[in-house]
């Protein structure tokens, strides 16, 4: 049975048993704080389980893509591991138990209508006290006691050692069955959990039964699919040996099961799917939480094609491979190949740039546990290889093992568990606790009523302390509140117009009050299904249970709502001037500014960022209709509205249509027309990671108030640098030229006549006049200016008066070294002292730098006919600069220069060093300096006269 067919049956079979197909959750789960990746079918139904939502229904099934990482080092090398898999679901929540499950369970298996297994390949277990299950197994099923084993709690509960060891909350016994291979060995192809306690405190007794019992199922299509297909391992069946045999021919090498390479192929393809999915999800590669998870994996697939002799990426050639054989449930892959396979071609580059380093740290380390006769390899060490190189711990293994040593894996992982970057694409909190779980449990979810209204009456149904933002830190249920202040509150009400941050739109806000009590609210956040409103209690007391009116700030939704429906017509210029690949990869929608990220492997250029902003004004001045419908998903879908990978949408959803040019599924608030938008300007365009790029601009009063600020820049540019606003952009480049060129010659001691004051001549600079009638011009060269400014347009004019001072400080600094530079080498000599044998100059030269100083020091030393000790101090504004140099045979009777311009630079509060023939040092003491210059020429005097004597 190919592995579509099987999918497919097992969906049918429980929908005949009344179970309403559900699609698959998203890889990566948003409303799910507890877990990395979707880890199991049941995820998307926690709630459902626990009763924190309304029920649309009470049974369900599903085949959900799920990545685990806990099992990451078996895979390739186990018949049966995957990281990425999908598992077939059936769920009940307080409908059918344990007789319908398992009845069901063997139907489909055994029953050649479906699957037709022979029941004697077919052994099962279950929770060692759950007589209920065995009892269902031995007399309705009819297995013999022989075929039905009793587990401990840490194999048949779920979760695992949960009576004993925790944690507390739902849980239940679990029944697996297994399937006998050939050679006599077992592979577990489904599992029942039966929730249907409640854990409370330790044992004994802590096990209450729930009111309302669940059943999560679970059948793990791959290992189900070679069982049929009777193949030796997952990689065989259909679905993925068409991969393998894709990485061989692409990798050049052939594949051979038992070989190394076979295992290092398997690897790859597994990799491969995983890195596929997720990036098609908007997962990309990157350093944190599920991305780093995603760059781990191509990584190590990366690492397997070197052990190949592969330099050149290669796994990104394996992305349509994947999509062409999860073409039949998963068609949208076959959409964004290109995205995808750029993305992973991208993380490989970056990788294989750094292989080498990680290869020769490797080698490094061998060698030294040679030298010291070690026999492991430290886990700290392959722990560093891992988070710096991404060099994955199974690798260091197996080349340490051909080294004979052996591997430290309680050091990697203690190690690991320190590193906070390591991440798991397993379940990391089971369910969570705290007020607002309560009271989503008691209420299931807020209702919204904000498309309709911005005014409504309602009831408070939860007072909760702080903004829920400290870690540890979830807040306190309180009854009533009395005490007005600054202290951050959340209220939830029994329905609420206030929309909750969402979708890229930040939370409304407005007020909650009666005649008792006012609530300022300053954010709106959704947990789960609940709208929660942030803010303070400015007057009065507030108690549960209390009627008041809730009302949104309308100037402020306002706003949001142009920006919110300029992001969407922003989508659709993106699709038509960049091309259908610029795909929404997030945006944060505020009053009247809105940020878009979207896919895009280089910077757009001006003159194409002109166009799209044109064509967001075209329909903004078009005056288009904006409506919004609910549909069903395939009705939206037929109408080509446009949904975003990675994201789970309602069925039925909320679709917002602008004319005819935009369909987008969006639960945001927007205007009715997109006239009302009213103005439109793009700020920035900029990188945001490798591959995506931002776009951020402005909507309404704001737009206006920044395009009058760029028309109004290069008049006080203009100004700042007397010239007309022409050549505003010229000249700032002529003020940024001249300032590095100054600051060189001053470097350099230089002594150049230049004028006290800036002054531009665009004949002499050959500068072109920006056209100050045409806005695009205008504005081109302000983000031209800004850019080369690297300030925001608001920061140009302190950045100018920066330049500007700098300019004028280096100009006297030079005429400073112009008069220092009148003084000769020889004139130094002719000012000097002789102490034994040794040519003593100690002098203050105003005006002078390091670089005059020590040309001096070398020329003295040349021309003295004996031993030379020179130093030489010089004031620069507030700072002192100190250059001291001894000739070598000063050298050899064991002075040293350092300590000599160190002592000094003591005096005027500073510090310093060099080689014991050059020193410079520097300090802050100006007023200090002849003191220093004093103390110089007295202790060298010394030292030589000791010598001497």
């Amino acid at each position: 049975m190919k592995t579509d067919e099987l999918r497919e049956k097992y969906l049918e079979f429980f929908e005949t048993k009344g179970c309403v197909r559900q699609p698959s959750d998203v890889l990566v789960p948003a409303w799910d704080p507890s877990v990395l990746f979707t880890p199991a079918g049941m995820n998307q139904f926690k709630d459902h389980f626990l009763g924190k939502v309304k029920l649309d229904f009470t049974r369900a099934t599903t085949c959900q893509k799920c990545l685990r990482t806990g099992d990451i080092d078996n895979v390739g090398r186990t018949a049966f591991h995957h990281t990425f898999f999908e598992m077939l679901g059936n769920f009940s929540f307080g409908d059918y138990f344990k007789p319908e499950a398992i009845a069901w369970a063997w139907e489909f298996l055994t029953d050649k209508k479906w699957l037709g297994i022979e029941p004697g390949r077919l052994n099962v277990t279950v929770y060692k006290d759950d007589d209920e299950a065995f009892q269902i197994w031995n007399e309705s099923i009819g297995l013999p006691t022989s075929r039905i084993t009793r587990m401990e709690e840490d194999e048949n509960f779920w979760p695992a050692s949960a009576p004993s060891e925790g944690p507390d909350g739902v849980c239940g016994p679990c029944s697996e069955i297994y399937y006998q291979l050939d050679d006599g060995s077992d592979v577990e192809i489904w599992n029942l959990v039966f929730t249907q306690f409640n854990r409370v405190g330790p044992p004994p007794n802590n096990l209450h039964p729930l009111p309302s019992k669940n059943i999560d199922t679970g059948m793990g299509l791959e290992r189900t699919a070679s069982v049929l297909q009777g193949v030796p391992t997952n990689f065989h069946i259909d679905s993925l040996l068409p991969i393998v045999h894709a990485a061989a021919e692409v990798c050049g090498v052939k594949y051979e099961y038992e070989s190394d390479n076979g295992r290092r192929l398997r690897r790859i393809t597994d990799h491969a799917r995983a890195a596929v999915f997720s990036v098609h999800e908007n997962v990309y590669p990157g350093p944190k939480d599920a991305r780093s998870v995603i760059r781990r994996l191509i990584r190590r697939a990366v690492l397997d094609g070197y052990q190949m002799n592969l330099r050149e990426p290669f796994l990104y050639q394996l992305t349509s491979a994947v999509a062409d054989a999860s073409k039949a449930a998963y068609p949208e892959l076959g959409q964004t190949t290109q995205r995808v396979a750029e993305a992973i071609e991208a993380e490989e580059r970056a990788f294989f740039a750094t292989i080498d380093g990680g290869m020769k740290r490797i080698n490094h380390l061998f060698e030294e546990m040679q030298t010291e006769k070690s026999v492991m390899v430290p886990g700290a060490e392959a722990a560093d290889l891992l988070t710096t190189y991404g060099v994955p711990p199974e690798l260091v293994q197996t080349l340490a093992a051909e080294q004979n040593f052996t591997f430290d894996w309680v050091g990697f992982r203690e190690a690991m568990e320190k590193h906070a970057g390591d991440s798991d694409g397993g379940q990391r909190v089971l369910f969570q606790t705290g007020p607002l779980e309560t009271l989503k449990e008691a209420l299931r979810e807020t209702p919204f009523v904000g498309y309709e209204s911005t005014q409504s009456e309602a009831t408070v149904k939860g007072i909760i302390t702080g903004d829920g933002k400290d870690k540890g830190d979830e807040g306190q249920l309180l009854s009533h509140l009395d005490r007005p202040g600054d202290a951050i509150l959340r209220l939830v009400l029994d329905h609420s117009p206030f929309y909750g941050e969402s979708g890229g739109q930040v939370g409304d806000t407005g007020v909650i009050e009666n005649d008792n009590f006012r609530f300022e609210v300053i954010d709106t956040q959704k947990h789960a299904s609940l709208i929660v409103h942030h803010g303070k209690l400015v007057k009065g007391k507030v108690s549960e249970g209390e009627n008041c009116v809730a009302k949104v700030d309308v100037e402020n939704r306002t706003a949001l709502a142009r920006a919110h429906s300029a992001t969407h017509v922003l989508h659709h210029a993106l699709h038509t001037h960049v091309g259908r690949h610029a795909e929404q990869q997030g945006s944060k929608v505020e009053p009247d500014r809105l940020r878009f990220d979207f896919t895009n492997p280089k910077a757009i250029p001006d003159e194409t960022l002109v166009e799209i902003e044109k064509d967001v004004l075209k329909f903004v001045e078009q005056g288009e209709p904006i409506r919004w419908d609910t549909v069903s998903l395939d009705t939206a879908r037929k109408a080509g509205a446009m949904m975003l990978f990675g994201e789970k949408y309602p069925d039925p959803c909320r679709m917002v249509s602008m004319g005819e040019f935009s369909r987008e599924l969006c639960g945001g608030t927007h205007l009715t027309n997109t006239a009302d938008i009213g103005a439109f300007e793009v700020v920035v365009e900029e990188s945001v990671s490798t591959g995506t790029r931002r776009i951020q601009a402005l909507t309404g009063d704001r737009a206006k108030q920044h395009r009058e600020q760029t028309m109004q820049l290069l008049d006080l540019v203009a100004e700042k640098l007397g010239c007309k606003a022409a050549y505003a952009e010229a000249a700032t480049e002529t003020l940024m030229e001249e300032v590095r060129s100054l600051k060189k010659e001053l470097s350099a001691g230089k002594a150049v006549e230049h004028s006290e004051q800036f002054q531009f001549d665009p004949a002499a600079a050959k500068a072109t006049p920006t056209d100050t009638a045409d806005y695009n011009a205008v504005r081109a060269a302000v983000r031209a200016l800004t850019r080369r400014l690297n300030v925001a347009i608001d920061d140009v004019a302190e950045r100018l008066e920066a330049l500007l001072s700098d300019r004028s400080r280096l100009v006297a600094e030079l005429k400073e070294v112009s008069e220092g530079g009148k003084v000769s080498a020889d004139d130094l000599i002719e000012s000097g002292t002789t102490v034994g044998d040794t040519l003593l100059v100690v002098a203050e030269i105003p005006g002078a730098n390091p670089n005059l100083m020590r040309g001096w020091i070398d020329q003295i030393r040349k021309k003295s006919k004996g031993p030379s000790a020179v130093l030489f101090g010089a004031a620069q504004g507030s700072k002192v600069v100190l250059v001291g140099g001894l000739s070598r045979d000063l050298v050899d009777r064991g002075l040293k220069a350092g300590e000599w311009v160190g002592a000094a630079a003591k005096i005027v509060g500073g510090g310093g060093g060099g080689r014991p023939d050059m020193a410079q040092a520097g300090g802050k003491d100006p007023e200090k300096l002849p003191e220093a210059i004093e103390n110089a020429r007295q202790s060298m005097t010394e030292k030589l006269q000791s010598m001497s004597g």
